[in-house]
């Protein structure tokens, strides 16, 4: 499966009947996580989640729509509630089984999104088999999309080729829309990498130094986005932003200041994903085989003098992005124990010595051989023994 994410061009009409639709969406989220968590107050029902939630949707259906009061409902899709509360009961799962925390309801602060499908089958001409040929809704090439239940919307970038899905989500960004689907398609690994097998070490002044001497360091448009982004929540501190506990509305200007603080942290947010995929892609066209470090990310964050670099730089992203590459560029990702100490051992000699974080040259007691530090503690990872690396 491969994934395709795309950016809608709207009008002030498309644009709120989307927000409606993400507003439907989370009320009925949020109606069916309170009936679950008031229905565990009964006893004697001895029932799962997935009949709870199939009762909720009879109740919403037959009873809630009905209602005056609510046939508002039926101006939208009706896949939209459905996938909602199909998500409660994947969010369920997950917490029965140890995988999460029990869901919370969600708030408007928190963004816009729901799903929408084709339930219906298209059905071939006369003289075939008469069986559903497929749930899917074909994408034309171009600038427009077909969203099953919503209508035509027109696209900012180009689709380049024809294809088809079944599941769609729209969701917001600050004050841009998106559409993302899968397609039924395998990218095709390239047949020859420069290396075999490459360390990574990662860092604060150099975000990832490879064993083979090359440095991929954080664009400094990100540095700029963050400057700016906190120049302006620093001329805006005394700002009256309203204080629903208090019943204090908040102004026009406040409304806008919000928006414009959305547009910042979004910009600052797509500079550094953008970053993170061309740096991932280039690893994973180059090199075969990945080595990087189990980090104690959390704990790095506890370092109050280094907790904001860290957060900055997106280790985790970064490891996940090489994780489900692999499929994509066929590489193998390995981890090397967090414990192995990289950065305290001599590349040349395997001489171990402490230094500290302050010291960007590894200088060796032993055999007096001078290295940087980051790429001391990458040909080390490249080169550690088998028994402290595994698969990721």
């Amino acid at each position: 499966m491969y994934a395709i994410k795309l950016e809608l061009k709207l009008n002030n009409i498309e644009r709120s009947y989307l927000a409606g639709c993400a507003g439907y969406a989370r009320l009925v989220y949020n109606y069916g996580l309170d009936l679950i968590k008031s229905s565990w107050s009964f006893e004697g029902i001895k029932v799962g989640d997935g009949s709870r939630l199939a009762a909720i949707k009879k109740i919403l259906t037959n009873h809630v729509m009905a209602n005056d009061k609510y046939k508002w409902m039926k101006k939208y899709p009706s896949t939209i509630y459905q996938s909602a509360l199909n998500n409660l009961g994947k969010a369920m799962s997950r917490y029965r089984k140890g995988l999460g925390k029990l869901p919370v309801l969600k708030a408007k602060k928190d963004g816009d999104s729901f799903t929408v499908y084709k339930s219906s089958g298209i059905y071939p001409s006369k003289g075939r088999a008469m069986l559903p040929f497929s749930n899917r809704q074909v994408i034309q090439a171009g600038k427009k999309i077909i969203i099953p239940g919503l209508g035509t919307f027109r696209l900012k970038e180009e689709l380049l080729f024809t294809c088809s899905s079944q599941t769609f989500t729209i969701s917001r960004s600050s004050h841009k829309w998106y559409v993302s689907f899968t397609i039924d398609a395998e990218k095709i690994p390239p047949i020859i990498q420069k290396n075999e097998l490459v360390g990574i070490d990662l860092g604060v002044k150099a975000f990832a130094t490879l064993s083979t001497g090359k440095v991929y360091e954080m664009p400094k448009t990100l540095k700029e986005a963050k400057t700016k982004l906190s120049q302006f929540q620093w001329a805006n501190r005394n700002k009256q932003l309203g204080n629903r506990k208090k019943k204090i509305k908040a102004s026009n200007r406040a409304k806008l200041y919000y928006r414009q603080l959305a547009k910042k942290h979004s910009r600052v947010s797509n500079i550094r994903k953008d970053f993170l995929h061309k740096t991932t892609t280039d690893i994973s066209r180059e090199n075969s085989r990945l080595r990087i470090e189990d980090l104690n990310v959390s704990g790095m964050l506890a370092n109050c003098k280094l907790s904001e670099a860290v957060a900055n730089q997106g280790f985790y992203e970064f490891r996940r992005q090489l994780e489900y590459k692999q499929k994509f560029y066929s590489t193998q990702v390995e981890i090397v124990d967090r414990w192995y100490p990289s950065s305290k051992t001599c590349s040349s000699c395997g001489h171990q010595q402490p230094i500290k974080l302050s010291q960007r040259v590894f200088d060796c007691q032993i055999c007096n051989s001078q290295i940087d530090r980051d790429l001391n503690a990458s040909i080390n990872l490249k080169n550690a023994p088998v028994n402290k690396v595994r698969l990721a």
